[in-house]
């Protein structure tokens, strides 16, 4: 009786900070959008969306039907891993500019953690982060212990958004890591996916043997669950990586037109224009700024601020 009122407060407890803690999130972040909206600095709405839509979805997919799911069957668990450790992940990162990490980054210690932004740093923390929670020793605890399960789905959100900012945040990136390194970066991160998925989905043996009395419960064999399980991660991932590749795509192409662009008006104005300079500013996002730079300094004026 103690055991049982003992793991009913616990639930209750993770349930309680599960939502607690995006809403604590979200004011934190809101407050810091308000005060750079005093100085014109905001993320654009659709950043703060983004965001928004990310820390709602985390305490749907680890309080609502799907964390029912998770608790009963392997396939559910693995739709609310990946969901935190790939989309939510990549919604909370495109909220994440400059400005809003600005006051955490300037803190004593963290200029040191940049290094973990580095793409190949991001990655192997993500992909290390994925393997260690599915084996099954880590699997088991995190299944018999909320504390541990909460720090578990926190890890899977803090190494995705890590992830997705070093390929997507306003941190300074390698010369090297351009739209063509982006793509191998996305196709690792799919193919990476993959070997756990392949792992479950042609394991002969049970991997999760926690799930054996609610798998006979919902009449399903344990070894289609853990099948199941890699069919949902591989099928995710890989509509990710199409989509991030489509996307990666049309980037390419806006960018290389407007780099075109901006070295065509240099020459038109008898300015001389490095190509490198021009495919940096494009790839920060600042061509309207240095369009403005060149137009002034071929008229002697003072550029206006973008």
């Amino acid at each position: 009786m103690r055991l049982d009122l003992t793991w009913d407060l616990s639930l209750q407890w993770s349930t309680i900070t599960s939502i607690t803690l995006p809403i604590l999130i979200g004011v934190a972040y809101f407050s810091r959008v308000g005060r750079l909206r005093e100085r014109h600095r905001q993320p654009r709405l659709w950043r703060q969306a983004s965001f928004t839509v990310g820390l709602a979805a985390i305490v749907l997919v680890t309080v609502g039907p799907i964390d029912d799911l998770a608790d009963n069957l392997v396939f559910g668990h693995m739709v609310q891993h990946i969901l935190l450790l790939e989309e939510i992940s990549l919604l909370l990162a495109l909220g994440l500019t400059g400005p809003i990490l600005g006051p955490i980054l300037t803190k004593p210690g963290f200029r040191q953690l940049r290094g973990l932004t580095h793409p190949v740093a991001a990655f192997a923390i993500w992909a290390v982060v994925m393997f260690g929670w599915h084996a099954p020793p880590a699997y088991q605890l995190a299944a018999e212990n909320e504390v541990v399960h909460l720090f578990e789905h926190a890890s899977f959100v803090a190494a995705g958004v890590l992830m997705w900012l070093a390929m997507l945040g306003p941190f300074p990136k390698p010369e090297w890591f351009g739209n063509g390194a982006k793509a191998v970066y996305v196709a690792a991160i799919h193919f990476t996916s993959m070997v756990l998925a392949n792992v479950l989905m042609w394991s002969g043996t049970v991997i999760y043997p926690l799930y054996l009395a609610s798998d006979r419960a919902h009449r399903i064999s344990p070894i289609t669950d853990q099948s199941l399980a890699g069919v949902v991660l591989m099928a995710q991932s890989a509509l990710l990586m199409f989509g991030m590749l489509a996307w990666l795509l049309l980037r390419w192409a806006q960018q290389d037109t407007e780099r075109q662009e901006l070295i065509d008006l240099a020459y038109e104005h008898g300015i001389e224009l490095d190509e490198r300079r021009a495919r940096r500013a494009v790839a920060a996002g600042r061509t309207a700024e240095l369009r403005n730079r060149l137009l002034s300094s071929s008229t002697g004026r003072t550029p206006k601020p973008s």
